[in-house]
């Protein structure tokens, strides 16, 4: 009876003392500013935006339910569109791009410029990049008249740089550089084990990429595909200097209700676009972590 008490009283004790309480706290200091950051100016302004999209005002229908009919749901339809098209496009060119600088091997400063470069045009966009392809291939553009002389008009042909495929020309110049950051750890990851064992099984190069190398791959292509597809959904500056305020890209569409040019009745209508769109890119990005956390797996 003794020997039972005596490892009872020893026991861990089920609460914790202030110091330990104190002391675990201790280690969550330094995310607390970034914690707040994004409280105060992401979370905060997300809870707004949904609050104001569920209240109508004077509205026959619902903000939300307007939002997704009509002229606003073709939007919807023009920008996953254009975001879709930017993104398979990017998936391929960019896991291409990828594989050649890890071919480079030895040639490390070819492979770090292509790297540097990538990660700077990646990040490249709004109205710089606007005025550049517009000085490139608008309509008066240096691009555009050197390829008139050569005989390739493509003001005649119907391209401009403001409508749809002018502006997919305009997101690839990002797109295609942001997939190849993101394959790169990818490919990198594969062991060249894995190609001895399949070229000693028989399997030629083709045959290795098809059966061993592209399933392995296929969990960070598809989350490529969908950061790529937010990145191009979430894309603003760039579309609207291209139009002049014309597109009809989603978020276009909200400006034209946060600048003030509100509709009599349809003041929360913005707000309600605003929603769909934190939606679906909370879905998109949520699909992106669960499929790069699955891609690590067989590179641990």
């Amino acid at each position: 009876m003794s020997i039972t008490n005596t490892h009872s009283s020893r026991g861990p004790s089920s609460r914790r003392s202030p110091r330990e309480f104190f002391s675990s706290l201790r280690g969550w200091l330094p995310v607390a500013p970034f914690v707040g950051f994004v409280t105060v100016f992401l979370l905060m302004p997300a809870a707004v935006v949904f609050q104001k999209a569920f209240v109508r005002v004077d509205e026959p229908t619902a903000p939300m339910i307007e939002a997704i009919t009509g002229q606003y749901r073709k939007s919807f339809i023009f920008s996953m569109q254009l975001s879709a098209i930017t993104a398979v496009l990017g998936v391929v060119f960019g896991t291409m791009v990828a594989a050649s600088i890890v071919r480079l091997g030895h040639r490390r400063g070819l492979r770090n410029a292509m790297t540097g470069y990538s990660a700077v045009a990646a990040n490249l966009g709004g109205i710089p990049l606007a005025f550049a392809f517009l000085a490139a291939l608008g309509m008066q553009g240096l691009l555009t008249k050197i390829l008139k002389t050569s005989g390739i008009d493509l003001v005649g042909m119907g391209f401009r740089i403001s409508n749809f495929w002018g502006i997919v020309v305009v997101y690839l110049y990002f797109q295609i550089p942001l997939m190849t950051l993101v394959m790169l750890p990818a490919i990198d990851g594969l062991k060249v084990t894995w190609r001895e064992a399949a070229a000693n099984l028989g399997a030629g190069d083709r045959q290795y990429w098809r059966l061993v190398a592209l399933p392995l791959l296929l969990p960070s292509l598809i989350a490529g595909f969908l950061l790529l597809f937010a990145n191009a959904f979430a894309a603003y500056a760039t579309a609207y200097a291209l139009s002049s305020g014309s597109s009809k890209l989603v978020p276009v569409q909200i400006r034209f209700f946060l600048q003030g040019d509100t509709i009599t009745g349809k003041t929360n209508l913005g707000y309600a676009l605003a929603a769909w769109m934190v939606i679906i890119m909370t879905v998109s990005m949520t699909g992106f972590l669960l499929l790069r956390r699955r891609a690590e797996r067989w590179r641990r």
